[in-house]
C-alpha cells in the first residue's frame, strides 16, 4: 500500500522543500508546518495499522519518511542522525522501516509467507522465529475477544522468519468444545488468507486408533468431520469465498504430503499417515467410539484442526496437516498435562520437520 504523509497532511503538489529543524519541520521560507506533516503521519500509521503492515520502505531524508538520517534544516544538503516524523510513528507502532536504498540489496525470496498454526504442546517453535512484528488475537478479527488460551497455547501470532523463509505463526488455537463457532474457530485461517499466505501447515495433538496408528509423529492425509460444525455455515465466512459448495478432494495438498514425507526419510523421523477423525470433545474417546473410528478408517482422532482445513481448502490455500499422536485413543489416565508431556519428548523431530518442510519452500 502507498502513502503519502505530506499530502495526507494537506500539502500541495508540488509543495515547498521543508526540512527537520529540532523538533520542528520548517520550510525555506522560514514556515512551521509541523502540524501537517503530524497530520500526515497519522494518517499513514492508520493505514499501515489496517493492513497489518509488518514492514514500511520511506523516502529517505525526508522530514517525514527520513530513517536514521535527515537533512539538518540548513537546506544546504547537510545530514544529521535522526528520524521524520511518520518513520517515527511507525516505529513506535512496532513496525519495521528501512529506506528505499535497502531495495537495492533485496534478492527476491518466496512471494508469500507460509502460515503455521500450533497445537497443545508444539508451540515452542514460535520462539524459533526472527520476528518482525507479533500480533495479539485480540486484534485478529473474527478471533472472540476474550478468549483465554488452554495450558500448552499461546495468543500472539509471530511474523517474521525462520531459516530465511517469511512466516506467520500461531502458538495456539480455539475450540469447538469451548463454546465458539466454527467461524470464530477458522479466524486465524482468514487472518493467514489476508496477509498473503497460500500454504499453511495445521500441527495438533491426538489420539492414535488402535491398528491403524501409534504414539508418536504423523502426516494427515484425510480427514472425518464428526463435530457436526462446517465454518462455510457461518455467513461472515461466506463473504471470503465464492461458493460454499467446496469439494474436498485432496483437501490435504499432495505435494506438500510427499514433501513433508521426503523431508522424514532424509532426516530420519518417523512418519506414520492415516485419516484423521475431528469430533467435538472436550472428553476423550469411548472404547466404543475407538472402535467404530477405526471402522471408518481413522488413524487418529482430535478436537480441532477440521474447520480450519475447511475453511484453508475453501480459500484455495494449499493445506499440510502435521499430528503428534500423544496416547492412544481410549486408554485409561489420559489427561490434558499427560498430552503436553509426549509432546515435549517429540518436540526435536517435530521442529526439524517443520523446518526441513520450509526449507523446501524456499
Amino acid at each position: 500500500m502507498g502513502v503519502c504523509p505530506e499530502m495526507d497532511g494537506g500539502l500541495g503538489c508540488p509543495r515547498p522543500p521543508a526540512e527537520l529543524r529540532g523538533a520542528r519541520v520548517v520550510t525555506a521560507a522560514g514556515t512551521d508546518v509541523t502540524a501537517a506533516y503530524e497530520r500526515g503521519a497519522a494518517v499513514a500509521l492508520d493505514r499501515a495499522r489496517e493492513c497489518l503492515a509488518p514492514l514500511a520502505v520511506l523516502k529517505a531524508k525526508s522530514p517525514a519518511c527520513g530513517h536514521g538520517l535527515v537533512y539538518d534544516g540548513s537546506f544546504t544538503g547537510r545530514l544529521v542522525s535522526g528520524s521524520g516524523l511518520c518513520a517515527r510513528a511507525l516505529e513506535r507502532e512496532g513496525i519495521v522501516v528501512v529506506d528505499e536504498n535497502v531495495i537495492e540489496g533485496c534478492r527476491a525470496s518466496v512471494e508469500h509467507p507460509v502460515a503455521i498454526v500450533l497445537g497443545s504442546g508444539l508451540g515452542a517453535l514460535a520462539g524459533l522465529v526472527k520476528p518482525v512484528r507479533r500480533i495479539p488475537y485480540e486484534d485478529i478479527e473474527g478471533f472472540p475477544a476474550h478468549a483465554r488460551p488452554i495450558p500448552g497455547h499461546r495468543f500472539e501470532a509471530t511474523v517474521g522468519t525462520l531459516d530465511g523463509v517469511p512466516v506467520v505463526v500461531y502458538p495456539g488455537r480455539v475450540h469447538l468444545y469451548q463454546g465458539y463457532g466454527p467461524a470464530e474457530v477458522a479466524s486465524l485461517v482468514r487472518h493467514a488468507h489476508k496477509l498473503g499466505c497460500r500454504d499453511i501447515v495445521f500441527a495438533c495433538s491426538t489420539g492414535a486408533i488402535a491398528g491403524r496408528g501409534h504414539v508418536g509423529l504423523g502426516l494427515i492425509t484425510d480427514h472425518l468431520n464428526l463435530t457436526g460444525a462446517n465454518p462455510l455455515v457461518e455467513d461472515e465466512d461466506l463473504a471470503c469465498v465464492d461458493s460454499p459448495f467446496v469439494g474436498m478432494t485432496d483437501a490435504y495438498t499432495p505435494y506438500l504430503r510427499e514433501l513433508a514425507a521426503d523431508v522424514a526419510q532424509q532426516e530420519h523421523i518417523e512418519l506414520q499417515q492415516g485419516v484423521y477423525a475431528g469430533l467435538l470433545g472436550p472428553s476423550f474417546e469411548t472404547a466404543a467410539e475407538v472402535a467404530a473410528l477405526g471402522c471408518l478408517g481413522a488413524s487418529f482422532a482430535g478436537m480441532s484442526l477440521v474447520c480450519e482445513a475447511i475453511m484453508a481448502h475453501a480459500l484455495g490455500m494449499n493445506v499440510l496437516g502435521l499430528t503428534l499422536a500423544a496416547n492412544m485413543a481410549g486408554e485409561a489416565g489420559v489427561t490434558h498435562e499427560s498430552v503436553l508431556e509426549v509432546a515435549a519428548q517429540h518436540e526435536a523431530d517435530f521442529e526439524r520437520l517443520v523446518r526441513g518442510v520450509l526449507a523446501r519452500l524456499k
